[in-house]
């Protein structure tokens, strides 16, 4: 028995150290972990904006900052833990299929502080980072619907669950506002996780929509809506990113992103913690606070005119004043 004791002992701390790696290297300055979903932290999209907000709070406040990519969801948990064995200071999870993982390991670790981003946990010692996604989404819809030429515009979303329903929604109701004679088609890459990193699924389901007529196709897909980029490239056709300012990756075939400012709420995350005042409970980033909205830069700027600009921030206003309601496809559940 005291042999299979120190076998499982020996398992779990090969576990941590292939995790966060061995030993203390933080030279007493405050430890953030943070664990990214199965896309990695280089997808363009939601983890790059979440390394971004990260890496530029290690830049800015003295912390040792260590990432983990685990590769696949059952390295997640295990990872997570080896941040808390060792003590860290805030653990970040990046996605909304870390919150049942991180709801039980901040409960066997109450005086260590974690973040979830996109999820809700009800811990004192967790921050839960939410976004009016459908907001954004209504805006960049309204750009597709104005300026449509063939009245046909697509969606592509990763996996299909509530999350990416309300990038849906709000871009429908935001296109149909604008013209509301359009039309959306819809299609999801998957079911599973596995759907966040298939990018020639989400090709796939672009050409298809584009055959059909679509000549505008926003993707809500993590590394999947990479392939969607390619379609629109290869068919002369236009796409809008999503989470990160992804104009730059296809020059002129990209109309616009809908930025979530994932960067800015992992890093405030971080700023309070060395202030002292991080708080768990909700964080809620919409319109209001710049939590959401499109991309406007150099690559951009000829694709959209004045006029449709005038609109949408018309619209920006409208939303935020609460005139103007755009469905929250989550909390219709």
């Amino acid at each position: 028995m005291k042999k299979l004791s120190l076998a499982i002992a020996l398992i779990f701390t090969l576990a941590l150290a292939g995790c966060v790696g061995a030993g203390d290297e933080s030279g007493g300055r405050l430890r953030v972990g943070i664990v990214f979903d199965i896309g990695g932290k280089d997808d363009k999209s939601f983890n790059a904006a979440a390394w971004e907000g990260v890496r530029l709070a290690a830049q800015d406040f003295p912390i040792h900052l260590r990432d983990v990519e685990p590769g696949d969801p059952t390295s997640i948990e295990p990872c997570m833990r080896a941040f808390a064995e060792r003590g860290y200071d805030l653990i970040i999870g990046v996605g909304f299929a870390q919150a049942p993982i991180m709801d039980q390991v901040a409960r066997d670790y109450p005086r260590l502080k974690f973040a979830i981003i996109d999820g809700v946990i009800d811990s004192p010692n967790v921050a839960s980072l939410i976004f009016e996604e459908h907001e954004g989404a209504f805006l960049v819809g309204m750009i597709a619907g104005n300026l449509t030429k063939t009245g046909k515009i697509g969606f592509v979303g990763g996996m299909d669950i509530p999350l990416i329903h309300k990038f849906k929604t709000g871009y429908e109701e935001g296109a149909k506002y604008a013209n509301p004679n359009v039309q959306v088609f819809a299609n999801y890459v998957g079911v599973t996780d596995a759907a966040w990193n298939n990018p020639g699924k989400g090709k796939e389901l672009a050409t298809a929509q584009i055959d059909r007529g679509a000549d505008i196709l926003f993707q809500a897909a993590g590394n999947s809506g990479l392939g969607v980029f390619d379609a629109a490239e290869e068919t002369n056709k236009l796409a809008i990113g999503v989470d990160s300012n992804q104009n730059w990756v296809k020059p002129g075939f990209i109309l616009t992103s809908m930025i979530k400012r994932v960067d800015v709420s992992v890093y405030n995350t971080v700023r309070d913690l060395i202030d002292g005042r991080f708080q768990g409970g909700i964080h809620l980033f919409g319109l209001e606070n710049d939590g959401v909205g499109y991309a406007l830069d150099q690559y951009n700027e000829k694709l959209i005119p004045k006029s449709v600009l005038d609109e949408v921030e018309r619209a920006k206003r409208e939303i935020i004043a609460g005139r103007i309601k755009v469905t929250d496809a989550m909390a219709e559940k």
